[in-house]
């Protein structure tokens, strides 16, 4: 459900929330527990709260939560109450459920150790006091202790926190504009031991120098109609919204003005740039946020060296062409001391029967032993027989290894395993890549959204890497062509 940009203003959940998208399956709830377990610790929620709550904890006809598998996202807004509301939530399961696990982080150590002051100062109450068993903080790990064995656990993620729980039952990932996969890897897999998991991540419209793939998957998922085991809850002013536009701000902050004051906006207005209060005072999304780009916010740039070696050996060759069959590009991998280095070797115009001495170039170059890689959909294909005739190293990729290839430069340049030259028409093909998904498990390509973006140098490059790490041989130069030495680059 997606609310309309014009409203009658109320204080339920799906007024006040820009989007509200459900999992499917929803046959009961256990919010109505959890409710009168806040009632016995005098606490109350507003009508979006209980609405969220009524939410996060539906559950299916088996009696698993809805959103076990997708998870529930929430994009919200500072100021509006979060740990307020996910807190308590959290506190009344602990109460309700002997033994449970919750893990609370987030990315900074100030934001975790503030998060965990907070919700302590909660706990303190005289309600909860005779559930309290303890509140540990040894530095790194702070805890809220329950007397009936549950357990509530806080950490930064930029200082390791998440690995090595056995079992984790609820999972909060705030600040999860910044949550790298790294983060995910260590700590999801703990909640297979658990009978009925839940995870919730809670963040604002992340920067452009943020590493948010998870976060901006997860709504993207959502808002295209992708995942239907999740729950997807946003907060936002108007796209274009004036940022000191009251009634804008009473959009985004459902808090605003009744329990979020004027001069808390205020302040944020006036320590915040406008581009930074717009994202976490206001919920808006920049348009660059609303697709997939091709790499982490400045590993692509990170990976770039200026002097590649002219001994490097080649490791494959990797060939591309344009939907239009009009342009060619051919890129190579090499092996160096350190990983894989790829470069934009030759990019030219293309006719039918006149690449002649382009297929001479890639003959005599990768001869019968360097892997010369194609993508099975790709009109460059038109290369594989002639190169087969010349008994050349020719290697097709199937429809499941392309998405793997993708994936697999992408996580070389996030991890820092491969290098580039810094090449102006490698880079601009980079910039205009996005992400599509492939299948149901996860996969996705690399594809365009703007078709003026030539995609064949990164598609090329994506060809060769894969072709280097599963086919190619590592062997010293000992025939001339085989190393660095020697090659052009044509532009």
């Amino acid at each position: 459900m997606t609310r309309s940009s014009t409203r009658e203003r109320s204080d339920k959940l799906h007024d006040l929330a820009r989007h509200v998208i459900i999992p499917e399956g929803i046959v009961s709830t256990e919010w109505p527990s959890v409710r009168d377990t806040l009632a016995e610790l005098g606490i109350v929620f507003d009508n979006w709260q209980q609405g969220a709550g009524q939410l996060i904890l539906s559950k299916d006809s088996d009696g698993f939560y809805a959103c076990t598998v997708g998870g529930v996202t929430m994009s919200i807004p500072r100021q509006v109450g979060k740990t307020f509301m996910i807190g308590w939530i959290v506190f009344a399961l602990c109460i309700k459920h002997k033994g449970l696990t919750v893990t609370w982080s987030a990315h900074k150590k100030d934001t975790a150790d503030e998060t965990f002051d907070g919700m302590k100062s909660m706990a303190s109450t005289a309600q909860m006091a005779p559930h309290i068993d303890r509140t540990p903080d040894n530095g790194t790990e702070q805890k809220i202790e329950f007397s009936n064995g549950s357990r509530v656990v806080f950490g930064a993620r930029e200082r390791g926190f998440g690995r090595g729980f056995t079992k984790v039952d609820i999972v909060v990932f705030d600040e999860a504009q910044i949550l790298t996969e790294r983060a995910v890897d260590d700590m999801i897999p703990a909640q297979n031991a658990s009978p009925n998991a839940l995870t919730i991540m809670i963040g604002t419209p992340p920067k452009p120098i943020d590493q948010s793939e998870i976060f901006e998957e997860a709504r993207r998922a959502a808002l295209s109609g992708d995942s239907d085991d999740s729950l997807y809850i946003e907060f936002s002013a108007d796209p274009k919204a004036d940022p000191d536009d009251r009634e804008q701000w009473r959009k985004a902050n459902p808090s605003y003005p009744s329990r979020t004051k004027e001069k808390a906006m205020l302040r944020m207005r006036r320590k915040l740039t406008k581009d930074s209060f717009l994202r976490e005072a206001m919920g808006i999304w920049d348009e660059i946020s609303n697709r997939r780009v091709a790499f982490p916010a400045g590993k692509w740039e990170a990976c770039a060296i200026e002097n590649p070696s002219d001994d490097w050996p080649i490791a494959a060759i990797g060939i591309d062409m344009n939907p239009d069959r009009t342009w060619v590009s051919v890129s190579f991998a090499f092996f160096t001391d350190d990983g894989l280095h790829v470069e934009l070797t030759e990019t030219e115009a293309y006719t039918e029967g006149g690449s002649d001495e382009l297929l001479k170039w890639i003959k005599k170059t990768a001869r019968r032993r360097i892997p010369v890689v194609i993508d099975a959909y790709s009109p460059a294909r038109v290369f594989e027989a002639p190169l087969k005739q010349e008994k050349c190293f020719v290697r097709v990729l199937s429809g499941n290894e392309f998405p793997q290839a993708c994936m697999g430069l992408h996580d070389a340049v996030k991890e820092g395993t491969v290098t580039h030259f810094g090449q102006a028409e490698l880079n601009d093909s980079v910039a205009g890549a996005t992400k599509k998904p492939v299948g149901k498990a996860g996969a996705w390509a690399f594809t365009r959204d703007d078709l003026d973006i030539d995609l064949t140098p990164l598609m090329s490059a994506v060809c060769a890497h894969f072709g280097a790490v599963k086919f190619g041989k590592n062997r010293k130069a000992k025939e001339p062509g085989d190393g660095h030495k020697g090659m052009v680059v044509l532009s």
